[in-house]
C-alpha cells in the first residue's frame, strides 16, 4: 500500500510504484469518482477522442450503404 500527503495547496504526488504500475506519463489525466461510502475510484484517462479515429475501420470489408442499412429494420 502506498501513502501520499496533501500539501497546503491541495496537491499531492502519486507514489512512484503507483505511477509505474499504471504506466502514467506526463499529461495523462486521472478521473476521480466518489461513491456513497466515501470510497474514491481513480481511473486513468490516457486517450483522447481523437485517438479513436479509424479504430473500427476494416480495409477487408466493403462499406455498407445507408439504403441497405434501412432494409435491416
Amino acid at each position: 500500500m502506498s501513502l501520499a500527503t496533501i500539501t497546503s495547496k491541495g496537491q499531492t504526488t502519486i507514489p512512484k510504484d503507483i505511477r509505474d504500475c499504471l504506466q502514467l506519463e506526463p499529461k495523462d489525466q486521472i478521473q476521480f469518482t466518489i461513491v456513497s461510502d466515501k470510497t474514491v475510484i481513480m481511473r486513468v484517462k490516457k486517450r483522447s477522442i481523437k485517438d479513436l479515429y479509424g479504430i473500427l475501420h476494416d480495409p477487408d470489408k466493403s462499406p455498407v450503404s445507408v439504403e441497405s442499412m434501412k432494409s435491416w429494420r
